[in-house]
């Protein structure tokens, strides 16, 4: 029987931080990992001292106490890497963050009419529900874009249909991004007072990948008195009176050894910790915890008898021909990477579920449907393949379907009995987090032990969309959703129905519109101009030819549909920055007059009130 003060179940990024965070203020710990590396899906992986993330992990976050971290444990072994990466789809490549010369000339410009179109009619018209993923994305790109930059790849990573995702993983994971962003972002560059993740161009990367963070993690620990046991995977854990007592794991060689202390942290998958729970939690926790759903993935890894392949750090693969979700060049991460440098390695990204018959693949056949996957998008020759791996990780995304937050609440409940017991971490909070989030959780979950009192279950829940500004209430806890306004008989109605107003009438972004209107208005002049050019005669297009008094040096001709591309899109984003920005004053008159309404009615009614 080992004893320790505290126990730590699994040695990924969040527990290790636990465990340094504990280390660092006197408090030794034994830290139980189930697989012969730490690091968890933040880990790298070697084949033949080819080295490779498992999905790619950006060292950047807006929470200074995770980049001081980051320095602390890491030192001078960070390098500062450019963001390169692009979207494959319907056999084109495009820049990713959007550049917007590149998504017009890959679209075509009938598609971006009617992408544009479709922008402003969903920006006119947008749906009063986001419940799921489909509609939180539709509202803020319109249908068009959805269908082509999001669906295809999304239901490849999650394995269902975007109808079926919570619209709590969009707000989460790409909760600043828009239309009007990448937009700007792409005409105006990065602009430093709001700086959204997901359009980032740099980034830290530790030398020899992430996992190096985490073996020098597990060091300094040691250094500290605490002990990190790979090969030990946790099966059983024992609490009475609302207490843990401790923890039985079982080693590779099958001795089964037990864990005392005095506090216990766990990053365990919450549907495999409630199954060891010794008793058994209630049967509904237990129902509640087996609904819970993960998805697996794993990692084709090709070495390519070639210098350099593509430029990207990483590839999104839209396209629906092939299985394929996405493409790493881990040489472009860090030419640490690959120990010869006339040889590149790619990660060839597949998500499944357990159950696929793929995942039960032998190594070779998923490399040959890697190998073929990656000559039919013209990536590579399948004669320049000189080896390959493959590379599994179960449980690596925790699923956000419609059923996953009652379930969640349901275990949490549970959990919060026990009072010498915390869950930290993506698997151990059912949350898609980041490693900079797991590792806030892992340091709160120290604190606590310490004597501190932080809620490790707030770590990375929104209290607002950013774009529409409406917060949640208190209560509302894991759900990043606005909140619905709720009136009971005993609420002043006027404040109620100001609010009911502005989420009805929602109000309208005057750049989002007056890009869309811009976009449409500049494209309905060229290509009305070029079919006229186009058509020719003895006397050209004498109607439109009117415009000239509008739009100045405009004739219909190709230079003139140029003039009017570019004229007539300033004139169409005018018109539709005033209309949004008028039709929002109106809005704000219109809640007023009811409020003051409302104010009179109270009045004449004080006298039932007294």
């Amino acid at each position: 029987m080992a004893s320790q003060p505290v126990v730590i179940i699994g040695a990924g990024p969040a527990g290790l931080t636990t465990a340094y965070e504990l280390a660092k203020n006197g408090l030794p710990s034994t830290i139980l990992e189930a697989g012969r590396q730490v690091g968890g899906i933040s880990q790298t992986a070697s084949y033949k001292k080819f080295r490779f993330d498992i999905g790619g992990h950006r060292f950047f976050s807006k929470v200074p106490m995770v980049n001081e971290l980051w320095h602390e444990i890491l030192g001078d072994n960070f390098l500062l890497r450019p963001r390169i990466s692009r979207i494959h789809y319907n056999n084109k490549f495009f820049d990713y963050p959007l550049k917007a010369t590149n998504a017009l000339a890959g679209l075509g410009p009938v598609e971006a009419l009617l992408v544009g179109f479709s922008y402003a009619k969903t920006k006119m018209f947008p749906s009063p529900n986001e419940d799921n993923f489909e509609q939180w994305v539709i509202n803020r790109f319109g249908t068009r874009l959805y269908r082509i930059f999001f669906k295809t790849y999304t239901e490849k990573v999650w394995g269902i249909p975007c109808s079926e995702i919570s619209a709590d993983w969009a707000a989460q994971r790409i909760k600043n991004l828009s239309l009007k962003e990448a937009v700007l972002n792409a005409l105006l560059g990065s602009r430093n007072e709001k700086i959204v993740t997901s359009l980032i161009e740099e980034f830290h990367y530790p030398r020899f990948g992430p996992g190096m963070m985490w073996e020098k993690c597990e060091e300094l620990v040691a250094g500290y008195g605490s002990q990190t046991l790979k090969g030990t995977k946790v099966e059983r854990i024992k609490h009475r009176h609302g207490r843990v007592e401790c923890v039985s794991g079982r080693t590779e060689t099958g001795e089964r050894l037990d864990f005392e202390g005095s506090h216990f942290v766990s990053t365990m998958p919450l549907r495999e910790l409630i199954a060891a729970m010794d008793p058994q939690p209630p049967e509904k926790v237990v129902q509640a915890a087996q609904g819970l759903r993960y998805r697996d993935y794993l990692t084709v890894v090709l070495v390519i008898n070639r210098e350099e392949v593509f430029p990207d750090n990483w590839i999104y693969i839209h396209s629906p021909e092939v299985k394929m979700g996405r493409m790493q060049n881990y040489k472009n991460w860090s030419p640490y990477m690959v120990p010869d440098a006339s040889r590149t390695s790619l990660g060839l990204e597949y998500f499944l579920w357990d159950k696929d018959e793929e995942w039960t693949w032998s190594n070779d056949r998923l490399i040959e449907l890697g190998v073929r996957e990656c000559a039919q998008i013209g990536i590579i020759h399948p004669r320049e393949v000189e080896d390959g791996t493959v590379v599994r990780m179960e449980k690596a995304y925790p699923v956000y379907d419609h059923q996953y937050l009652a379930q969640v609440q349901t275990v949490r409940q549970y959990l919060e009995t026990l009072t010498n017991f915390q869950t930290i971490g993506r698997n151990g909070l059912h949350r898609y987090n980041n490693q900079d989030h797991s590792m806030v959780t892992g340091v709160y979950a120290a604190r606590n032990i310490m004597g501190g009192d932080h809620d490790v279950w707030a770590v990375n829940t929104e209290k607002e969309y950013h774009e529409e500004g409406q917060s949640t209430p208190d209560n509302a806890g894991d759900r990043m959703v606005p909140a619905r306004v709720q009136v009971t008989v005993q609420e002043p109605l006027m404040e109620a129905e100001e609010e009911l107003i502005e989420i009805v009438f929602a109000r309208l972004d005057p750049v989002a519109l007056g890009v869309a209107v811009g976009m449409v208005s500049g494209l309905v002049i060229f290509f009305a101009t070029a079919i006229l050019v186009i058509k020719g005669g003895p006397v050209v297009g004498p109607t439109l030819s009117l415009l000239r008094n509008f739009l100045y040096g405009f004739d219909v001709t190709w230079g003139g549909a140029l003039v009017g591309l570019l004229e007539g899109g300033m004139v169409g984003f005018g018109i539709g920055y005033l209309g949004a920005s008028f039709r929002n004053l109106g809005m704000k008159a219109y809640a007023q007059f009811m409020r003051r309404r409302e104010e009179a009615a109270r009045r004449r009614n004080l006298l039932d009130k007294i």
